[in-house]
């Protein structure tokens, strides 16, 4: 059995609409390179998409970012169009994605704990051949 076509439409709007951030879509006050975008869930009759970034900077310049996004998104889609043929075309929704920073938090809480009681963490290698 193959992988659902669903799947297969969210995987080629992520690397599309990535690429064209990346390479076509260019402002002044827009910098994409500090832009992941980590995920799309399309809608399952293909007429909305909910895009997830990840952007590195303060949460203010996340916040501008994400609206800059969602105020051009129609320039976005028109970039996308031109490679992506399908019968409806999605309205794209940009959300900011916090599962990295979650994740990087949770790192640095482990490290520190670590740092705290090294004892706890350190490696138990017992002789099992005994």
């Amino acid at each position: 059995m193959g992988i659902p076509r669903l799947v297969r439409v969210n995987e080629l709007l992520k690397r599309e609409i990535a690429e064209d951030l990346y390479r076509n879509f260019s402002m002044s006050d827009f910098d994409a390179a500090a832009l992941t975008v980590t995920r799309v869930e399309c809608a399952p009759d293909l007429r909305d998409a909910k895009v997830f970034v990840s952007i590195f900077g303060h949460e203010e310049e996340r916040n501008r970012m994400i609206s800059h996004l969602n105020r051009h998104r129609q320039e976005i889609v028109r970039l996308m169009i031109k490679r992506v043929k399908l019968r409806y075309t999605p309205r794209l929704h940009f959300i900011l994605d916090e599962s990295i920073e979650g994740g990087d938090r949770i790192l640095s809480l482990l490290a520190e704990m670590e740092r705290e009681n090294p004892e706890v963490f350190k490696d138990d290698k017992t002789d099992e051949s005994a």
